[in-house]
């Protein structure tokens, strides 16, 4: 098996730190044991190079072998396909993973963004926008409650939808957004507790301190 080389910026603010999404990658490479290296591109000036790999000039993008794939749900999919600890062998489960990674990714991601956004940016919470985001926000947490409230993991053990879910509810969680979804807030306590997230974690934050 060949080494895959996982790209992702040299150096990003404090803020964003412990949230970029080469984090998605490094967690699931770590849970399955894939060997793998990081190397970086700029942050500052975004080149040619970059925009080949990722034609928004986003991070991260893996390549393996002769691929090059970007897009962190895609590029766990592609991880899942070579390792049965993120997807699931038997063909049911694998496509009801498949189902909950499109669900982090076009369902809860798609309202938790825009909201994570406008607070990043320090937007007044008195506006009309805050309240149409927070309430769309609202009802995707309340569903994905319900569910959560029944399970452990998405599908039976832990797999790639979980990386994508709990990261996505993570970023929600940094701002005190779970509180009145006990379900949501201990499965991402469960899901970030595993020893791989742990190490994944570690490595980003020292990855980019290395650059101050």
């Amino acid at each position: 098996m060949s080494e895959m080389i996982l790209t992702t910026f040299d150096w990003v603010p404090d803020l964003p730190r412990g949230y970029v999404r080469d984090l998605r990658v490094r967690w699931a490479l770590e849970e399955a044991g894939l060997p793998y290296r990081v190397e970086s591109v700029p942050f500052r000036e975004r080149g040619e190079g970059h925009y080949a790999h990722q034609p928004f000039g986003q991070v991260p993008w893996l390549r393996d072998g002769e691929i090059s794939i970007f897009e962190s749900g895609a590029i766990l999919m592609h991880l899942g396909h070579q390792s049965e600890a993120l997807l699931p062998a038997e063909h049911a489960q694998r496509v009801e993973v498949m189902t909950w990674v499109f669900a982090a990714l076009n369902s809860v991601e798609m309202a938790s963004l825009p909201w994570s956004i406008f607070v990043f940016s320090g937007f007044s919470k008195e506006t009309p926008e805050w309240e149409r985001l927070d309430t769309f926000l609202q009802a995707r947490l309340d569903h994905i409650e319900s569910v959560l409230a029944t399970k452990t993991w998405l599908v039976g053990r832990f797999s790639i939808a979980d990386i994508l879910m709990a990261d996505v509810l993570r970023l929600v969680d940094r701002f005190d957004r779970l509180e009145g979804h006990p379900a949501c807030r201990a499965y991402v306590a469960r899901a970030t507790a595993r020893p791989a997230f742990e190490k994944a974690l570690e490595d980003q934050l020292a990855h980019f301190a290395a650059a101050d």
